[in-house]
């Protein structure tokens, strides 16, 4: 079985502040790097470091970023068969802003991601036929990752929404059923149900709220103050991991990608979930995005002393 990753893929480009700049202030920055990133392309890394066979669904660009980007994406050992050229989009570009704390701002121009639709869905067929678990994000056409996802169910598997950028006025209410598990961050959960929670009691409220709504799984992510998990005949509050962060650009995508590994595995969704919130705060003690994800031997020696 494999994971299949329908989404995003952009090159980063990563300024690291002393502090946040206001509106109006030029400030200068540490160091910039430039890197691989876009939700799909950093989940599809975080699953295949921990192990898993991946098969990314995904557009570049025709430009002088699409290269590196697929250069970056195979260094990690990603497949690049179902990468394909757009001949008329250009490659997806973020400019990020991370400060001292590990705090961010991200520009994001979507290029090429925004082009995917049925023909990207056709072009993956059969990996989606195969997969057991798929990744979906929203800096692609919903539409299209929705017909992804059908393929998956329609076969057995599972997908995983992670709703960001989440939309100003949510998510239609059709969708939530159209997904086996949904994992929003505290601004995410606010877009999606009109309020955000601020403690993990708050989080379990939600993602009851989130199945509630037809999802079949809903983890509310706070960050550095836990998750909670509503999933069937299996709820918790999960406590938060202690690390120092430096980068949190990309924690949300190694947590899904990780997600998506133990569930793979057969690991239980509570058990998945723990796995899941381990990988995702391992990434914020590196700089990157892609980069920074944990591999599995980092994760069970992590989980081990924790």
């Amino acid at each position: 079985m494999t994971i299949a990753v329908f989404g995003s893929i952009n090159m980063d480009v990563t300024a690291y502040m002393l502090r946040l700049p206001e509106p109006g202030e030029t400030l200068h920055g540490a160091e910039y790097k430039l890197g691989l990133g876009g939700k799909g392309a950093n989940q599809a890394v975080a699953a295949r470091k921990l192990g898993s066979d991946v098969r990314f669904i995904c557009r570049l660009g025709s430009d002088d970023f699409a290269k590196p980007a697929a250069r970056e994406l195979s260094s990690h050992g990603v497949d690049l068969g179902l990468v394909a050229t757009d001949a008329q989009g250009a490659t997806g570009l973020a400019i990020i802003n991370v400060g001292q704390n590990g705090e961010n701002y991200i520009s994001l121009i979507g290029g090429s991601n925004l082009r995917m639709d049925g023909s990207d869905v056709a072009r993956g067929r059969a990996a989606l036929e195969q997969a057991k678990v798929l990744l979906v994000q929203l800096e692609v056409p919903l539409d299209a990752a929705l017909k992804a996802g059908a393929i998956v169910r329609a076969h057995g598997g599972i997908v995983i929404l992670d709703p960001a950028p989440a939309p100003e006025k949510g998510l239609p209410v059709n969708v939530l059923g159209q997904v086996d598990i949904i994992t929003p961050n505290e601004k995410e959960t606010a877009l999606l149900l009109g309020w955000q929670p601020v403690t993990p009691e708050d989080a379990f409220k939600a993602a009851k709220e989130l199945r509630a709504k037809g999802v079949g799984t809903a983890i509310v992510k706070l960050g550095a103050r836990g998750l909670a998990v509503a999933a069937p005949g299996a709820e918790a509050i999960i406590p938060p991991f202690k690390v120092t962060a430096i980068d949190t650009v990309a924690a949300g995508d190694s947590f899904n990608g990780g997600l998506a590994h133990a569930l793979e595995r057969g690991m239980p969704i509570l058990e998945a979930a723990r796995f899941a919130a381990a990988c995702g705060a391992l990434s914020t003690t590196k700089k990157g995005a892609a980069a920074a994800a944990p591999t599995r031997t980092e994760v069970e020696a992590f989980l081990a002393s924790a």
